[in-house]
């Protein structure tokens, strides 16, 4: 597992890298509490960035993590959870 923390600016660049971005949608604000779909990301485009952060941190999403995750800042607490290591005895 990557050792490092998927943190917004990792968000962002798979954002505009693979679902695109919305024109109006100012990714470089404080985006972390706006939802989604205000930032033009419907469900398609959540899919795929689900997929590329999967590949990219080589993590497997649970199947909710994406619907539940209705902002930027629960899509990253969900994604570093599996990134911590397991805690050891």
């Amino acid at each position: 597992m990557p050792s490092h923390e998927f943190t917004l600016d990792d968000l962002r660049r798979i954002l505009r890298d693979g679902a695109g971005a919305d024109e109006a949608a100012d990714l470089d604000g404080d985006i972390a509490d706006t939802d989604f779909e205000s930032l033009g990301y419907e469900s398609l485009a959540m899919l795929e960035t689900g997929g590329r952060i999967e590949r990219e941190f080589d993590i497997t999403l649970d199947d909710d993590a994406l619907t539940d995750a209705r902002t930027p800042r629960e899509l990253i607490e969900a994604v570093n959870a599996l990134l911590e290591p397991a805690e050891i005895g």
